[in-house]
C-alpha cells in the first residue's frame, strides 16, 4: 500500500470557510483507495473505495454534524 500526503492552500471547507487543508491518499493498487481531506477549521471529507467496487463518501463539518454519508452499496440492487 502506498500513500501520499499533500498540503493544500486556499481550499473551501464544507462549512464555507477558506483555508489550508491536508489531503491523505492511500492505494493498494488492487481496488482499495482512501482519499481523506482534513481542513484547518476541522471539517473533513472522506472518500473510500473498496475492493468490491463500492464507494463511501462522508463529509463532516467541524462541529461534528454529518453533511453527507453515502455508500454506493446502499443504492445497488
Amino acid at each position: 500500500m502506498t500513500g501520499t500526503k499533500t498540503h493544500l492552500t486556499g481550499e473551501r471547507a464544507p462549512c464555507g470557510r477558506l483555508g489550508d487543508a491536508d489531503r491523505s491518499q492511500e492505494d493498494d493498487f488492487e481496488g482499495f483507495r482512501l482519499d481523506d481531506v482534513l481542513f484547518a477549521c476541522g471539517c473533513r471529507q472522506m472518500r473510500h473505495e473498496f475492493h468490491d467496487g463500492s464507494v463511501r463518501i462522508r463529509t463532516v463539518r467541524h462541529d461534528g454534524k454529518v453533511l453527507m454519508d453515502e455508500h454506493s452499496g446502499d443504492h445497488e440492487a
